[in-house]
């Protein structure tokens, strides 16, 4: 199935608000191992870890480490701008059995080194919970790590303590440059009442990776971002969806492009450009352009007769063809595709029609995503540039390995230390997408 044939399916799911208190009787949503949420109770959890691994004292270690201890009550005083609003009690609870922990006594220690750990965990599952809305080709592609073990393991083995929460709450620095932003202004006038706009983008950037190499495609500029350990190496201009048509969030990954690809026409351009054209030009037309009806979307469709067909009725909308495009200079993919798994069939992909990347406004498309320069993207994703293998159409070439690839929708942005939002075109920062899976 072609970009566009489809309209995104979008179901209003509610998302239950978080408790975090350290009573043993409530829970966080966590996400397990195999990617699915359950309710774990925070208390029991940290309680469950210091009864198997004892000898891991992480706060109080050789003492109390004033610097670790102090950091994280400034996460969680900060914590709101991480959307826990749970953070600024949870950093007065961290606080007063730190206090108590001075007397020395080993009851005290004990109990405020889990009270610390408690809170650690409630805070680090929150900002770890998947983006809303956004598809997960892979459950690997999920924020990683939010089991209490894991957490707790993990801040025990760290050789600084203080520099290890600072860099897990930073997430990655798309997210901590929003983040820090907003907290800042809010904290020189004084309104410590986060922007729902920041919450949401927030929300959205939280499932990019911290490090590594990956490519990110934001709906909200238009923009295409490649990016090589948290820094931006390249960008380009894109083509994405529309309001109606909006491109979803997705997290997959492309292993592969396409040389010479098809081109399947949507079925609001079969109705209003392609069947009445055809109503006049005949043959010629359908010849021109590489057009054929086919049976189905899939590898090998059954070619159908023009002639057979209902024109007039494709016209008026009453009956919907399958339309494929051969390759060539008139072919609306242009000469490359880049595929990705995902459930709702949306792709990067090249164009013969450049002129729409000078508009300030490039959300036209119906979901996918048209890029200024595919030999460039192409180049970067090959390690070289990409060059058919030969004339047949849908050539697939692997890729050197697995690249990300984040699509998302950034209406927050920072400039010289000012944030400042973007239209929301999509109505994304008041209601978060929920993207039905096919």
């Amino acid at each position: 199935m072609g970009c566009g044939l489809q309209k995104l399916k979008i179901a209003a799911v509610s998302v239950s608000g978080l408790a975090f208190a350290l009573h043993p009787s409530m829970s966080t949503a966590a996400t397990a191992a195999d990617g699915q949420s359950a309710a774990i109770p925070v208390a029991a959890a940290v309680a469950s870890f210091y009864d198997t691994w004892h000898s891991h004292t992480i706060w109080f270690r050789n003492g109390p480490n004033a610097a670790a201890i102090a950091q994280l009550t400034a996460i969680l005083q900060r914590a709101p701008f991480d959307d826990f609003s749970q953070g600024p009690a949870l950093a007065a609870e961290v606080q007063a059995a730190a206090a108590r922990a001075n007397s020395g006594k080993a009851q005290d220690v004990a109990e405020a080194e889990r009270v610390l750990s408690s809170a650690w965990v409630a805070y680090v599952q929150a900002i770890k919970s998947p983006t809303r809305g956004m598809i997960y080709a892979y459950p690997v592609l999920k924020p990683q790590g939010s089991r209490a073990d894991e957490i707790l393991l993990t801040a025990a083995a760290a050789p600084n303590l203080a520099a290890y929460l600072a860099g897990v709450s930073d997430v990655n620095p798309i997210y901590k440059q929003l983040r820090d932003a907003g907290y800042a202004e809010a904290q020189a006038s004084g309104n410590m009442t986060p922007d729902p706009r920041l919450l949401a983008n927030l929300n959205r950037v939280r499932s990019l990776p911290a490090r590594g190499r990956f490519l990110l495609v934001d709906s909200g500029s238009s923009m295409l971002t490649l990016y090589q350990d948290g820094q931006p190496i390249d960008s380009m201009k894109v083509i994405t969806g529309t309001s109606e048509l909006p491109t979803p969030l997705i997290a997959s990954y492309m292993y592969y492009i396409t040389y010479n690809p098809y081109w399947h026409a949507p079925d609001h351009l079969v109705r209003k450009t392609i069947a009445p054209n055809f109503l006049h030009g005949g043959m010629t037309y359908l010849k021109s352009h590489g057009y054929h009806v086919i049976e189905d979307w899939s590898e090998h469709p059954t070619v159908i007769d023009p002639t057979t067909v209902d024109w007039k009725g494709a016209a008026a909308g009453k009956v919907h063809l399958k339309i494929q495009q051969d390759p060539g200079p008139l072919n609306s993919m242009g000469i490359l595709k880049f595929p990705f798994a995902n459930p709702q069939d949306i792709y990067l992909h090249d164009t013969p029609d450049h002129a729409k990347f000078d508009l300030a406004n490039r959300n036209l498309s119906n979901g996918c995503v048209r890029v200024e320069d595919a030999k460039r993207l192409g180049r970067w994703l090959m390690g070289h540039d990409p060059v058919s293998p030969g004339s047949d159409a849908e050539l697939r070439v692997q890729l050197p390995g697995p690249t990300p690839i984040y699509l998302t929708y950034i209406t927050a942005r920072v400039k010289d230390g000012k944030l400042s939002y973007m239209p929301d075109l999509y109505g994304w920062d008041r209601n978060p997408p929920e993207f039905a899976a096919n």
